[in-house]
């Protein structure tokens, strides 16, 4: 048996639940291109979105702004999840790209 013996839209799918750290995880174990794809842009969107987030509400005039980046975070961590586990190679916009080129890099 390789990886985690998962069907492979379950691996995809629970590789975005706990966002960088599950993506971490499934990326190291298993070798599908279908699950590392979704590990990777796990990793890349929600660094990336936390990030983005993170520096909007520490802005006292762009809190507001930060906070409807985390509803839409949340939103889009739904979306994910369920496109992953359907089978679909879904990309976020710019960061499913740089998940696509990392991915082959790792």
């Amino acid at each position: 048996m390789k990886g985690t013996g998962l069907k492979k839209e379950t691996a995809a799918a629970l590789s975005y639940v706990l966002g960088p750290v599950t993506g971490i995880i499934f990326l190291i174990l298993e070798k599908d291109p279908f699950i590392r794809f979704h590990a990777m842009q796990s990793i890349v969107t929600s660094v990336g979105l936390i990030a983005v987030r993170e520096i909007l509400i520490r802005s006292i005039v762009l809190y507001l702004l930060g906070q409807i980046v985390g509803i839409l975070m949340f939103v889009l961590w739904l979306i994910l999840i369920y496109k992953s586990w359907m089978g679909e190679t879904w990309e976020v916009p710019f960061f499913g790209k740089l998940a696509k080129k990392l991915v082959k890099k790792v």
